[in-house]
């Protein structure tokens, strides 16, 4: 039952970050924004960045839970662990990638 516990807290932690993050305070909160230059920050497109952000974490937070959900009424609590874990790892190069790249601004 503890992991159970841990997944809701970790879905709650990805929410809230979905949510809490937003233009004003994207320079304090926002990992690797925050360490821009002026002038990278201009050439990055924030706006629909942040757009992209909420979605991908909300919608991990979705999938995952139902994963772990399906694999825990499946199988056993542990299995359904490595299952959730492994969903919420396997997307992150890819939401890593499109954030890097994707929302540079090119002039």
């Amino acid at each position: 039952m503890e992991m159970f516990w841990g997944v809701v807290i970790c879905d709650l932690t990805f929410i809230a970050a979905a949510y809490m993050i937003n233009e004003s305070n994207a320079d304090m909160l926002l990992a690797g924004y925050n360490t821009m230059s002026k002038k990278e920050k201009e050439s990055f497109d924030l706006k629909n960045y942040l757009i992209f952000f909420r979605k991908f974490f909300v919608n991990l937070t979705i999938c995952s839970s139902l994963i772990f959900l399906m694999f825990f009424v499946a199988f056993d609590e542990i299995t359904a662990f490595i299952a959730y874990l492994a969903s919420v790892l396997v997307p992150m190069p890819y939401f890593i990638y499109k954030g890097t790249y994707k929302f540079k601004i090119k002039k």
